[in-house]
C-alpha cells in the first residue's frame, strides 16, 4: 500500500477527505481535464492528488467507487505534468443506460479520446497505469486481479520525472462523491514486448 501523505494536491478541492487506506473526493461543478480538439474546447481545473517519480519501470493500482449520476461525472487515475501534458483514465457516465469507459492522452495542448460503452449500473472500476520510460500501458478490471488493456500511448514529456494519481471532476453543473483505496505501487506488471 502507498502511503496517502506523499501525495500532494494539484488544485485541491473544497471538500476531501485523506485517510491511511482511503481517500475521499467530492467534485465540483465545472471542473474537467481537457484540452484542444476541432471545437475549441479546453478546461484545466481538475482536482488531481499525486505523487512524483524518477522511476523508469512501475506500476500504480487503485480501486475506484463512485455514486457519478449526471453527465461527463468522472473519477480514476491520471499523470497531470502540466496543462498541455497528461493523461487520465476513468468512466464518465452519460445517462441512466450506458456510461464511458475511456482513457484521454493529452500531448503539446492536443487531448484525444478513446472509450468503449458499459452499463450505468457499473459503479466500481480498478485502474493500473504502468510505466516503460517514455511509454505507458492503462488498463482496468472490475475484480482488482484480471486487467484488461485500455490503450498504450507515448508521453512525448514524460521521459524524466513524473507525477501520477487520482482525480475526480463534474464537468457539468453536477457533484459527487469518489472513493479512492487500495492505492499500490509495485514492479512493472506491463511486461516487455517479446
Amino acid at each position: 500500500m502507498m502511503n496517502t501523505a506523499d501525495f500532494k494536491w494539484t488544485r485541491a478541492p473544497k471538500q476531501y477527505e485523506i485517510k491511511k487506506d482511503k481517500i475521499v473526493v467530492i467534485t465540483e461543478p465545472n471542473t474537467d481535464l481537457w484540452q484542444r480538439t476541432y471545437y475549441g474546447f479546453q478546461n484545466d481545473n481538475a482536482p488531481v492528488l499525486q505523487v512524483a517519480t524518477k522511476e523508469k519501470y512501475f506500476s500504480f493500482t487503485v480501486k475506484t467507487q463512485f455514486d457519478s449520476k449526471r453527465r461527463f461525472d468522472q473519477c480514476g487515475i491520471v499523470m497531470y505534468l502540466d496543462s498541455e501534458n497528461w493523461l487520465k483514465a476513468s468512466i464518465e457516465y452519460e445517462n441512466e443506460s450506458y456510461q464511458r469507459l475511456g482513457s484521454v492522452v493529452t500531448n503539446h495542448g492536443y487531448s484525444d479520446w478513446a472509450t468503449t460503452d458499459i452499463d450505468a449500473s457499473i459503479k466500481m472500476m480498478w485502474y493500473r497505469l504502468s510505466r516503460r520510460g517514455s511509454d505507458y500501458c492503462i488498463e482496468c478490471s472490475h475484480d482488482g486481479v484480471n486487467f484488461k488493456q485500455m490503450r498504450i500511448c507515448h508521453m512525448w514529456e514524460g521521459a524524466e520525472e513524473i507525477r501520477f494519481g487520482i482525480y475526480a471532476c463534474s464537468p457539468e453543473q453536477s457533484s459527487f462523491q469518489a472513493e479512492f483505496t487500495d492505492l499500490s505501487l509495485t514492479e512493472c506488471k506491463w511486461a516487455e514486448h517479446k
